[in-house]
């Protein structure tokens, strides 16, 4: 009889995507949560997994060999507690997945405050398109797989051979050297740097331990549990420690905050990207490594944030073995991750888009992305400060400015314990904030004229606003 794990907090994006590979890899998986409702309760249960609501102490009749806890719970959970007093079993997620799942995989971690699921996105999408089928776990769903987690599908009569370091599918593009390490296949692995669990307060990345290791960015973020960008930076030496010396970390050149990482301590070869002594693009999508032309980008995806993610993700799969001018051509496929400037729907002549930018960095680069696109059409910006950091008004100061590229904001300010409306006042009459998302939503439909672009920013559902709009903007 297959292992039984039980997981609490099953249906968040990260713990739902381990309860995924369990099934994938032969465990019987069962769950709870506080809320378990479509879609990602739907997608549990068609993979066979059983998902019980709430945390009852009842659930210990199930017996399983091992309780995997999810970072949501905290101690004074009636089902963990329990757990406790009697002793039993239980290990976080990120530990679980990485003794079990990647101990005998060429783990690829992305790390990064922004683009960490397009990044990896990218990369997982590289090593499939060279026939290296890896595995991978994205806390989004990339449009090139449909799924957000999977293990590695190579069949093992098709694995590299560390002996000649050569062959892998039938299209004979690997050409690197295959290591023990990496017998099992290639897991990339979107890095988070929030923390473990209840009982271990180290980010999540740190159990992984990758063999190659992006770090795309490093902004202050997480206000909720850290106290400031050192804080967030010790985090990440962690995990520069964790990473052998015969791997390789790619780090953006144009973060201040990751040299000073590395000045810390390094043991791995580090190739930058975004300077012209390392990975770099041009405005006309020239790829240079050190100087040396490597080929072109072509591809429809906007912002220059898209372009460095590309270059960190050329970098990662050349670690592997797949030539640059293969990944150039992977990504000319690459059709990007659901929520990433999605497009939702066209109505009335005006286009609804879909993106998960919660920090001002990131909405000022999805901001820059799409006017470069529509040119000097009109472009409607609808924010939802939703972010644990964005509801402790963190960020509040930076919003104006992160929002200058569009030329009318609307703000939804429920459940905010700051003031909005003071916070965006340096926009004028740019910027609606309103507290009733019915009324935030006429307020849009009746400014939005034909060719106008609203672009919805979000990291949650935003109470269904995309289709919302779309149904009245139809009308």
């Amino acid at each position: 009889m297959s292992k039984h794990i039980h997981i609490l907090g099953i249906c968040g994006t990260f713990m739902g995507g381990i309860a995924a590979l369990a099934k994938q890899a032969g465990y019987r998986v069962t769950g709870c949560d506080a809320n378990v409702y479509p879609p990602m309760s739907t997608q549990l249960e068609t993979q066979g997994i059983e998902l019980i609501q709430g945390f009852g102490v009842e659930q210990l009749e199930l017996n399983p060999d091992v309780f995997v806890i999810g970072n949501v719970v905290s101690r004074g959970n009636p089902l963990m507690e329990e757990i406790l007093n009697r002793n039993l079993p239980y290990i976080s997620g990120p530990q679980w997945l990485a003794e079990t799942l990647l101990r005998d995989k060429w783990v690829l971690a992305v790390a990064g405050t922004h683009g960490k699921t397009t990044t990896s996105a990218m990369l997982a999408w590289i090593l499939e398109y060279a026939g290296l089928y890896p595995g991978f776990l994205i806390g989004g769903v990339p449009e090139n797989f449909h799924v957000s987690a999977r293990l590695p599908t190579l069949p093992s009569n098709k694995l590299p051979s560390p002996a000649s370091g050569r062959g892998v599918g039938g299209e004979g593009v690997y050409e690197g050297e295959f290591v023990a390490q990496g017998e099992g296949g290639f897991f990339v692995i979107e890095a988070d740097e929030y923390d473990t669990a209840f009982f271990d307060k180290r980010s999540k990345f740190v159990h992984y331990r990758p063999r190659t290791a992006i770090l795309n960015n490093l902004e202050f973020d997480h206000a909720d549990i850290f106290a400031d960008l050192t804080a967030i930076e010790t985090q990440f030496h962690h995990l520069v420690r964790t990473v052998p010396s015969s791997g390789l970390i790619v780090s953006n050149a144009r973060a201040a905050a990751l040299d000073t990482v590395l000045q810390r301590g390094c043991w791995t070869p580090v190739e930058s990207f975004g300077n012209a002594a390392g990975w770099d693009i041009d405005a006309d999508n020239v790829v240079r490594l050190a100087g040396v032309v490597q080929g072109g980008l072509h591809w429809d995806l906007l912002g220059e944030h898209n372009r460095q993610n590309a270059l960190a993700a050329l970098a990662a799969a050349r670690h592997v073995g797949v030539p640059v001018a293969h990944g150039l051509a992977a990504l000319t496929e690459f059709k990007n991750v659901k929520r990433r400037m999605e497009v939702r729907g066209v109505a009335g002549g005006i286009t609804v888009y879909d993106d998960f930018a919660h920090h001002p960095t990131a909405i000022a680069t999805t901001l820059e992305g799409l006017r470069h696109k529509v040119g000097t059409a009109r472009i409607l910006a609808v924010l939802e400060p939703r972010s644990n950091t964005m509801k402790l008004g963190v960020m509040k100061d930076a919003l104006p400015a992160s929002l200058h590229a569009a030329d009318q904001v609307f703000c939804y300010a429920g459940n905010l314990g700051w003031d909005a409306h003071g916070a965006l006042a340096p926009l004028g009459d740019k910027a609606v904030v309103e507290t009733d998302l019915s009324e935030l939503i006429a307020k849009i439909t009746q400014f939005a004229q034909a060719g106008d672009h609203i672009l919805v920013m979000s990291n949650g559902g935003f109470g269904g606003i995309h289709t919302t709009l779309l149904e009245k903007l139809a009308k």
